[in-house]
């Protein structure tokens, strides 16, 4: 026999949600089942409430440390991408020498190619920091001295013009290519491209301008090539009065044929070089493959705490869940003893009373998502910290929250389910 056909949901329009096909599909039950769960936890507003915190703050607590998370391990592996995944980096550390050129020589690149078949290009590198010039307007930028194979290696694309080649490196030829933000701050709306600009007190045709790139990271450094001004190695030497190229360039970019290879070749380089100068270790290796790994790693147990705190969380919501239905059970019991009597079996009574656990933890879940959201928005909005939230950790959070109404719900609606209907209906 049905009961509570009469069904009001008094002032609150959720009657959409007991007509639902798809949520009586969802929750596998009936409509009149539906009404008397949403009964069950409307008529006591503020307990249902105070009994969901728990559930909204754990799912909350969920999107918001895996969107931080996400966030993170996005921007690390765009810093690491952006170094070269198949690349080896040689720093010269000389702390003798206080300008920017250290003690790796050219020497060092031909001995590297001739015994080292995993590698197939080798990219030297020099820096500085001059004052660069067009028009009135001036900038201090960093000068990359260079080979054209850099580009390629650094994942570098152009968004107009071209790159210098090899003939201009050989030749020294004066032309260059800008960083995004350099290119802008120069020339504003202009067309850079076959303009000339003054580094310091020579002069440098552009040729081309980079693409935006990604900031990465080369140790504890971060690296702008948005900032930056490429032009060809042998140019920089011969125009700015560089000292004899035997051993004074900054650092190598080498390339690794094949993934596989990257750790045994970051040994064979070191001990090569190692010997090369005399068992001196006057340069430092960046190796981005290992700081990947050590990335993710890192990320892997951020990711176990952050769980492990969310789910103490859902833990606490999950015994406030229980405490409030043990206590609904001792309240309704008369209820029960009626519904029995009139022809209920065992199997409503568990069905009802696990449903509005399983009720209380999805609204609370759906709170919580939106929760997450906010806090994900709000972490981004003030600390300029990248987050993301992921479709993954919504459908955890939703999983983990009906799992928790079902877990810590079953065994209140049991212990409704086997009340004695004489017992019942004679509680006061």
């Amino acid at each position: 026999m049905r009961v509570f056909k009469n069904f009001s949901l008094r002032g609150f329009n959720a009657e959409w949600l007991v007509k639902n096909r798809f949520m009586q599909r969802f929750l596998r039950v009936d409509e009149e089942l539906l009404r008397m769960g949403l009964q069950g936890i409307l008529e006591h507003k503020l307990r249902s409430f105070l009994t969901m915190l728990g559930i909204i703050f754990g799912v909350a607590a969920v999107i918001a440390m895996l969107a931080i998370g996400e966030g993170a391990r996005r921007k690390t592996l765009s810093q690491i991408k952006a170094l070269g995944l198949n690349n080896i980096i040689v720093q010269s550390q000389n702390e003798e020498s206080k300008d920017n050129f250290g003690t790796i020589q050219f020497t060092d690149i031909e001995a590297l190619l001739n015994i080292l078949p995993s590698i197939d290009a080798i990219a030297p590198v020099i820096q500085n920091e001059p004052e660069v010039m067009f028009k009135t307007r001036s900038e201090k930028v960093t000068l990359t001295g260079t080979n054209a194979q850099f580009f390629e290696m650094m994942n570098l694309k152009i968004s107009e013009g071209t790159i210098f080649s090899d003939w201009d490196d050989e030749n020294y030829q004066r032309v260059c290519v800008l960083g995004e933000e350099v290119a802008r701050n120069l020339f504003l709306a202009e067309n850079p491209l076959g303009q000339t600009i003054k580094i310091k007190d020579v002069w440098f045709r552009v040729i081309g301008v980079l693409e935006h790139q990604p900031i990465s990271t080369a140790g504890a450094t971060e690296v702008n090539f948005n900032k930056h001004i490429f032009a060809p190695l042998n140019t920089v030497y011969v125009r700015f009065d560089r000292p004899s190229p035997v051993s004074r360039l900054g650092q190598l970019i080498v390339h690794v044929i094949n993934e596989k290879d990257i750790s045994k070749t970051a040994q064979l380089i070191e001990q090569i070089l190692l010997r090369r100068h005399e068992d001196k270790k006057d340069f430092a290796m960046i190796v981005p493959e290992q700081l990947l790994r050590q990335s993710e790693e890192t990320q892997r147990i951020f990711n176990l705490v952050m769980g492990a705190i969310a789910g103490i969380s859902l833990l606490v919501g999950g015994i406030g869940i229980m405490n409030i239905m043990l206590a609904s059970v001792l309240e309704r019991t008369r209820e029960i003893g009626i519904r029995r009597s009139l022809g209920a079996t065992r199997k409503d009574i568990l069905g009802q009373f696990l449903l509005e656990a399983v009720l209380l933890s999805l609204i609370g879940g759906v709170a919580g998502i939106l929760l997450g959201y906010f806090l994900s928005f709000a972490v981004t909005f003030f600390s300029n910290w990248e987050t993301s939230v992921s479709w993954w950790s919504v459908v955890l959070a939703v999983g983990v929250s009906s799992a928790v109404g079902i877990l810590f719900g079953f065994f209140p609606a049991r212990k409704a389910a086997e009340l004695n209907p004489i017992d019942a209906l004679r509680y006061e």
